[in-house]
């Protein structure tokens, strides 16, 4: 079974000559590939002067997380992708449970290793923690991560579990269900497109999961941090996408109507924290999604009609309004 571990690269040489060398000790036996997003710095020549092993992918633009995936991933060969973060330091031994999970678990098209902490190592790591889930209404958590309330790792999330989402932080995927689902959705540019993704592979009958042997440790927010209004712009606007394209009918558009509805009391939080350009990105995410609303309809396919993609209705009224804030009081 061919591996192919490859890095999304753009202006990170820091990242690159920070965290590559764990990835080369650590990744025995799979081809490491650099995929460049058109950067301006000196990435693409510090990688060959410094790792000449590493092969380079060179992308003609910068299209963001998802095209500049689908353009590294088109031409490899390998049965297994791992879509890497170049702010991500592996651990040894890391790939090999979950390889052992697609060697004995055929329906199984994709797993991600429980993510850790970088700079506080005994903590999960806000994107995907130990696996990820969406509510009713698309708000994503995970075990160990519920909006921004972080456990402890001391093992609670060391089995092997379905999941709803595998972070792409961190993703290992099956190279044909990958294409099969149709790729990463690169009107998304980036964020949560990894969640769209896996919703896809659920509609076509694969299952994800969380392989809890195998850890990484990542830094978080190296591109755009949580603070950063770009990032609550895709992040409100790709949950009304990701809405849109996959809820079951008949239930979408009143789904759709719910969330904008919170989507509002968002907007009136943010004023109230005095955080006036998140909510003219919240605006800005709605009139973006008005304006391409027919054409994200229109890629509604394969959407089971009894499919239960969520567990809990609001995680918004278990998080603050019942003050469950750690996903095993979640049930």
């Amino acid at each position: 079974m061919s591996t192919a571990v490859v890095i999304l690269n753009w202006n990170g040489r820091s990242l690159l000559e920070q965290f590559l060398p764990s990835v080369i000790r650590f990744s025995e036996g799979a081809n490491i590939y650099v995929a460049d997003n058109a950067s301006t710095d000196d990435s693409v020549v510090f990688v060959q002067e410094n790792f000449p092993q590493v092969k380079i992918i060179q992308n003609k633009e910068n299209g963001g997380f998802a095209k500049g995936y689908n353009d590294a991933l088109s031409g490899l060969t390998e049965d297994i992708f791992v879509l890497l973060n170049s702010d991500v330091e592996v651990s040894k031994n890391w790939l090999e449970p979950i390889l052992e999970i697609f060697k004995n678990q055929p329906k199984t098209a994709a797993v991600q290793p429980k993510i850790l902490d970088y700079k506080r190592k005994n903590y999960f790591e806000y994107a995907g923690a130990a696996g990820g889930y969406i509510d009713k209404y698309g708000y994503p958590f995970c075990r160990g991560r519920i909006f921004d309330t972080l456990e402890v790792d001391h093992g609670q999330y060391n089995n092997d579990v379905p999941v709803f989402w595998a972070s792409g932080a961190c993703m290992v995927i099956r190279k044909n269900v990958y294409w099969e689902a149709g790729a990463l959705d690169e009107d998304f540019f980036a964020h949560q497109e990894e969640i769209d993704l896996c919703w896809r592979i659920h509609n076509l009958g694969y299952q994800i999961k969380s392989c809890g042997i195998s850890y990484v440790y990542h830094v978080g927010g190296a591109t755009l941090d949580s603070m950063n209004p770009k990032k609550t712009f895709f992040n409100f606007r790709n949950s009304l996408y990701m809405l849109l394209k996959n809820v079951p009918a008949p239930n979408v558009y009143g789904i759709l109507f719910i969330r904008m509805i919170l989507d509002g009391i968002a907007g009136v939080k943010f004023i109230s924290e005095g955080k006036f350009s998140h909510l003219y990105a919240i605006l800005q995410a709605h009139t973006s999604f008005y304006g391409n609303f027919k054409k994200i309809q229109s890629k509604r396919k394969r959407v089971p009609k009894n499919m239960k993609y969520f567990q809990l209705k609001s995680i918004i009224w278990s998080y603050f309004c019942l003050s469950k804030k750690q996903f095993s009081k979640l049930k």
